[in-house]
């Protein structure tokens, strides 16, 4: 699946010129962690999330100030005072903003995610957010599972699978038989190890319109394998 069918297309923003006590207020009453920055017209500035509100001046409580630890230059330390001190979301907000495209992949989604840890994304279209994607969107798409592709047929699962299984996961498929009937798979031959078995059933578990897996195969000695190989 791609961004575009696991998007939520209701989105909350602010602007610019909105106050930070505000700000906080709206992402409280939405129960979201951050929230796309969108000028006059409509586009995309920043983002305002939790991690760009706990350096406020107003949750200090030691004796030394969040904004006083020691900084790389003096411009550094001026810019930690603004994001501290600023009254609206532009002295605050994140401006270096990572966004996705509603034809990105899933997996690559995810992949950012983990990468940049970075918890959404707004969905940009022509500079103008259409939705966002967050962690909370991924974990759904797993939950339901795949959906909205074309159904492959019997043939094309059975071909999926072996190759996946032989360039992916290390499976010896020549001495491994597959059969297909309506999405139901059926793993038959021989594996050198309870790995290479489990490798193929995962494999064929994850491949598309596959609706249940019958695991036959059976484990012999490595040398036996190796010996049908020569």
């Amino acid at each position: 699946m791609r961004a575009r069918d696991i998007m939520t297309t209701t989105v909350a923003t602010v602007a610019p010129e909105m106050g930070i006590a505000e700000a906080a207020r709206l992402m409280l009453d939405w129960k979201i962690s951050g929230v796309p920055v969108v000028d006059g017209s409509g586009h995309l500035a920043g983002m305002l999330t939790e991690g760009d509100l706990m350096r406020r001046v107003e949750l200090v409580t030691g004796q030394r100030p969040l904004w006083s630890a020691p900084a790389i230059s003096s411009e550094q330390e001026a810019k930690a005072y603004v994001k501290a001190h600023g009254l609206k979301v532009k002295d605050v907000m994140t401006r270096e903003v990572i966004a996705i495209n509603e034809q990105d992949p899933q997996d690559r989604i995810a992949l950012m995610f983990e990468e940049r840890g970075i918890k959404r994304a707004p969905v940009v279209s022509d500079g103008r957010i259409v939705g966002i994607v967050s962690r909370a969107n991924l974990l759904r798409s797993i939950a339901v599972g795949k959906t909205g592709d074309p159904v492959p047929s019997d043939s094309k699962i059975k071909s999926t699978i072996l190759r996946t299984a032989a360039e992916a996961a290390a499976v010896r498929v020549k001495l491994v038989d597959v059969t297909v009937a309506d999405g139901v798979v059926h793993l038959w031959g021989n594996v050198a190890s309870e790995a290479e078995r489990d490798a193929i059933r995962v494999v064929a578990e994850n491949t598309d319109g596959v609706k249940e897996v019958q695991n036959h195969i059976r484990v012999l000695p490595s040398q036996s394998i190796d010996f049908k190989f020569e």
